[in-house]
């Protein structure tokens, strides 16, 4: 069955970034002139997803007025002769088929996917972190989805990082299968250096089989009352393949400051329009 469909997990508190962020949702950040939701919601279009759900929070109504019609907005633009910026905030309406769901209570990652059960089905299904903003030829998301047509088996972006660096992420146990692919033979979420089985690190990037759900459901919380998608993905790989893929690109972590700075800086030099001017300014600072 071929992959339709999108879970963008978009409810958590953005706490690195307050006090911006206590009324303003961290997925709002702009970067340039585009939040960085608008960025994930575009890569999981261009990628051919047609069905995407949001799922957020109570304090996060913003995310779903970014998508929506603003016809006072509008009726200014077209008084304006704003034909350009008129065009985009119309065609924010139309970009895809989307829902949002809440996720009452924060009880982890994995807890959230439960939250859009009912609107994925039986039919397998690609998994956002939104923090994670990449920038590629081919769509991340599309990369994984190419993999899962060939291997028939759900599938996690993976990067390497220095061992220093891995006790933040899930890191998988791997063997390899071709090139910049492996069978995931476990994965350790925030391993220690020494525990770790490797310097192959997940990213906020999976494409799954609906069998992902009912783990999920028989998932017992942490002790810290919490459901992890890392512990479901590390059992699924005990019961039915799943595979890794180094994803091509260049990878954002927009979910702490530098990680947003950075990404506005390489977004904005990217930019025709003012990334000539952007880069003649960042050479007059003589930085040292």
């Amino acid at each position: 069955m071929a992959v339709r469909k999108a879970v963008i997990l978009a409810a958590g508190h953005g706490t690195r970034f307050l006090p911006a962020t206590k009324a303003v949702p961290k997925e709002m950040l702009p970067l340039v002139d585009q939040p960085v939701i608008q960025y994930i919601v575009q890569e999981a279009v261009d990628a051919g997803l047609t069905h995407i759900t949001i799922v957020s929070a109570a304090s996060k109504r913003a995310l779903e007025d970014h998508f929506d019609r603003n016809f006072e907005l509008e009726q200014v633009l077209e008084s304006g002769d704003k034909e350009a910026a008129l065009r985009e905030v119309r065609r924010l309406a139309e970009m895809a088929d989307l829902a949002f769901v809440r996720q009452k209570q924060r009880l982890g990652n994995g807890h959230a996917v439960l939250m859009a059960k009912q609107i994925v089905g039986d039919e397998p299904f690609a998994i956002y972190f939104p923090d994670d903003v990449i920038v590629s030829e081919t769509p991340a998301i599309r990369q994984l989805m190419d993999v899962y047509e060939r291997r028939g088996g759900s599938v996690v972006a993976v990067q390497r990082l220095p061992r220093e660096e891995v006790v933040h992420y899930g890191v998988i146990k791997p063997e390899p299968l071709e090139d910049r692919t492996y069978r995931v033979r476990g994965i350790v979420e925030k391993p220690s250096v020494e525990e770790a089985p490797s310097d192959l690190t997940t990213v906020g990037r999976f494409v799954v089989t609906p069998r992902l759900i009912s783990i999920l459901e028989q998932t017992p919380p942490s002790r810290a009352g919490e459901i992890w998608l890392m512990d479901a993905l590390d059992r699924l790989a005990r019961e039915e393949p799943v595979f890794a893929y180094e994803y091509e690109g260049e990878r954002f972590d927009t979910g702490q400051p530098l990680g947003l700075l950075e990404a506005s800086v390489a977004l904005a030099l990217a930019r025709e329009d003012i990334g000539p001017a952007f880069k003649q300014y960042l050479r007059s600072l003589h930085l040292s």
